[in-house]
C-alpha cells in the first residue's frame, strides 16, 4: 500500500505570513488556508461598513466616488454598477504581463491583506480570491503603469482576471484596487534572488582569493568585518593558509576588501529583509475600518516608500560587490597581476586569446548594474493628476523591477567570474582549496570544461548562470 503524504497548507491570519511563506506558495504553489480567527475578524468588519452604510456618511469610495469625484455621492442604488466599474476604469496598465510568481504573491498578499478585517470586504470575496489562488488558471498583470501610490493599474489587472462573474458589494472595488500587494510581492521575491545571489558571489569571490594566490591576512578575525568568518569557512583546508601561499604583500582592493564590501550588502539586504517582512502584513488600504472603534477613517497606507527606498539602498549596496568582482576577473585575466599566461590561455606565449574577451562582457554587466542603482524614490510626481490631489508617488514598482534586472546581470557576472577563476586555478595545478570552493570548482568544471590550447571559450555560460541561482555553489 502507497503512502499517503499530507501536505499541510499555510495558514493565513493577516499577521503572521513570512517571506519564506511567500515563497512557497508564489514559486511552488503550496496550497493556502484562512486561520480560525479571520471568518469572525472579517465579518465584524463588513458588518461596520453595512452600519455605516445605513447611517448615508459620506465615506470615500464607499458612498463617494474616487480621486477628483470623491465630492460626488454614490447613491445605494449605483452601488454594485459603482464597485465593478472602478475595477474597469484603473485597467489601464501596459507592457508584458507579470511572471507567475508575482502574480500569485500578489493575490497571496491580497488575501492576507482582506483577512485582517480591515478591509470590510464580505467573507465571500475572501473565500473567493482564496480558491482562486489554490485552483484557479494564471491571472495576466501588466507590469507597467503604477506610481507606487497604490498599484491601480496592477491591481485593476488582477481583480478582473480572478473575480469571473463574482458580484462586489460596496467597498470591495476600492478594497481591490487600494494597496501595494504587486509591488510587495516583487520586492520580496527579488530580495530572496538577491540573497541568494550574494551567497553565490562570496563563494565565487573566495574562489577568486585562491585563483590570484591572495593574502588572507585580510581575513584575519582582528579585522571585524562581518563576513570576515563566512569567507574562512568558505576557505577552510585552502592552501591559502599554508604558510608563504600568498603571491603579494597585499592585493588589489577589489580582492582585499571583499569582506568590507560583501559584509555592507549583508546589512542592507538583512534590514531590507525585515521592511518587507513587515510590509507582507501590515495594513496598505484606504479607507481603514477600524475593528476596534467601529469606525471607518481615511488613511495614507497605499504610500509604499519604506518599500521603494529599502530597495534603492539594496541596489546602492549591491553595486560595489558587482563592480569589484567584474575588477577581479579582468585582474585574474592579467598576466601580471597573477603570474599565468595572459588570458589564462593555455600556455605562455601562445597568440591565442585565451578567456581574455570574458573582460568585456562582465564590465559591461557591471556598468548595466551600476546605472540600476539610481534611486527611483526621490522622483516627484505631476501635481495637475486629479487637480493636484495625488501630488505623490514612490515608484515601488519600479524599485523592484530594477533589483530584479540587478540580480541577473549580477548571475551572468558571476558566471564569467567562476568560469575564469577555475580557468587559474586549473593553470595553477589545481592547488588544495576550501572545503566549499573546492565543491563550487567542482559544480563548475562538470558544467563547462577547462579551456585548452587551440580552443575557444565556452560558448554558453547559461548552465553557469543556473547555477548561481538555483543556490547550488554552497552554504
Amino acid at each position: 500500500m502507497r503512502e499517503t503524504i499530507r501536505v499541510m497548507a499555510i495558514t493565513l491570519t493577516g499577521d503572521s505570513l513570512t517571506v519564506d511563506e511567500l515563497v512557497r506558495v508564489a514559486r511552488h504553489g503550496e496550497r493556502v488556508e484562512l486561520g480560525s480567527v479571520v471568518a469572525e475578524r472579517v465579518r465584524a468588519g463588513r458588518s461596520i461598513v453595512e452600519r455605516v452604510l445605513e447611517g448615508g456618511q459620506l465615506i470615500y469610495g464607499l458612498t463617494t466616488g474616487v480621486g477628483v469625484r470623491k465630492r460626488t455621492r454614490v447613491e445605494g442604488t449605483e452601488l454594485a454598477a459603482f464597485n465593478d466599474r472602478l475595477i474597469l476604469e484603473h485597467r489601464v496598465g501596459q507592457g508584458d504581463s507579470a511572471p507567475e510568481d508575482v502574480v500569485r504573491a500578489q493575490l497571496l498578499l491580497v488575501v492576507n491583506g482582506f483577512a485582517r478585517g480591515t478591509a470590510g470586504v464580505r467573507l465571500e470575496l475572501v473565500e473567493h480570491l482564496l480558491a482562486r489562488l489554490n485552483e484557479g488558471p494564471p491571472v495576466v498583470v501588466r507590469m507597467l503603469g503604477s506610481v507606487g501610490m497604490a498599484d491601480l493599474p496592477s491591481n485593476a489587472d488582477l481583480a478582473h482576471g480572478v473575480l469571473d462573474g463574482f458580484e462586489l458589494a460596496a467597498k470591495e472595488g476600492l478594497a481591490l484596487l487600494d494597496h501595494n500587494a504587486f509591488s510587495t510581492g516583487l520586492a520580496a521575491l527579488a530580495l530572496v534572488d538577491a540573497t541568494r545571489l550574494l551567497d553565490a558571489l562570496d563563494v565565487a569571490a573566495a574562489l577568486d582569493l585562491e585563483a590570484l594566490s591572495a593574502n588572507v591576512t585580510i581575513l584575519h578575525p582582528a579585522v571585524g568585518a562581518r563576513k570576515v568568518d563566512r569567507l574562512r569557512t568558505l576557505l577552510h583546508g585552502s592552501y591559502l593558509w599554508d604558510e608563504g601561499a600568498a603571491r603579494n604583500l597585499q592585493d588589489p582592493l577589489s580582492f582585499r576588501c571583499v569582506p568590507q564590501v560583501h559584509g555592507a550588502a549583508h546589512d542592507t539586504l538583512d534590514f531590507a529583509e525585515d521592511r518587507v517582512a513587515m510590509e507582507l502584513n501590515a495594513s496598505q488600504e484606504n479607507p481603514l475600518v477600524l475593528l476596534d472603534e467601529e469606525r471607518v477613517i481615511s488613511v495614507a497606507n497605499f504610500d509604499a516608500v519604506a518599500v521603494a527606498a529599502v530597495l534603492d539602498f539594496v541596489r546602492i549596496a549591491l553595486a560595489p560587490v558587482l563592480t569589484s568582482a567584474s575588477e577581479r576577473v579582468v585582474k585574474l585575466l592579467q598576466s601580471p597581476v597573477t603570474g599565468l599566461p595572459e588570458g589564462l590561455a593555455a600556455e605562455p606565449g601562445l597568440a591565442e586569446s585565451g578567456l581574455s574577451e570574458f573582460g568585456v562582457p562582465v564590465q559591461a554587466f557591471a556598468a548595466e548594474a551600476r546605472l540600476l542603482a539610481q534611486p527611483v524614490s526621490i522622483e516627484t510626481v505631476s501635481t495637475s493628476q486629479h487637480e493636484g490631489i495625488e501630488d505623490r508617488m514612490t515608484l515601488a514598482p519600479l524599485s523592484a523591477r530594477r533589483l530584479g534586472q540587478m540580480v541577473e546581470l549580477g548571475e551572468r557576472l558571476a558566471a564569467v567570474e567562476l568560469v575564469v577563476a577555475a580557468q587559474a586555478l586549473d593553470l595553477r595545478n589545481r592547488p588544495q582549496l576550501g572545503a566549499v570552493t573546492g565543491a563550487a570548482y567542482e559544480r563548475v568544471r562538470q558544467l563547462v570544461p577547462a579551456t585548452a590550447r587551440g580552443e575557444a571559450p565556452p560558448q554558453d555560460l547559461e548552465p553557469v548562470r543556473q547555477l548561481v541561482r538555483s543556490g547550488g555553489l554552497g552554504p
